[in-house]
């Protein structure tokens, strides 16, 4: 199907009415789905996927494929250390910000 702005995209669809299917296959796919829904959840609260303020199709694409960077090395960091996404990004502002703090590059004086 044409996708207004990106250009033809491959949709595909899932058919779920299998009378044949086990209880064992039932919660494989829910399984399967939960683990879906934990990686957009991941994806947007930890990542930003959502907050592009761009218009234009390229901008909005290199911000979605930046955005599924990040979320690949939290992931991949999770993975290798078992800290949570949450836990890498507050650990990677806290750093920021003590780092700034530091050396400052812009002082706020307040007038009366």
């Amino acid at each position: 199907m044409h996708l207004q702005g990106f250009g033809f995209v491959r949709v595909f669809r899932t058919v779920s009415n299998d009378l044949g299917m086990t209880e064992e296959k039932r919660k494989e796919l829910e399984r399967r789905g939960w683990g879906i829904e934990v990686y957009h959840r991941g994806l947007k609260q930890c990542c930003g996927v959502e907050k592009a303020q761009v218009r234009k199709a390229v901008s909005i694409l290199r911000h979605l494929l930046l955005a599924l960077r990040a979320f690949l090395r939290l992931e991949v960091y999770r993975l290798r250390t078992g800290v949570s996404w949450y836990e890498a990004k507050l650990a990677i502002l806290r750093e920021a910000i003590r780092a700034y703090l530091a050396n400052p590059l812009y002082v706020l004086y307040l007038t009366a």
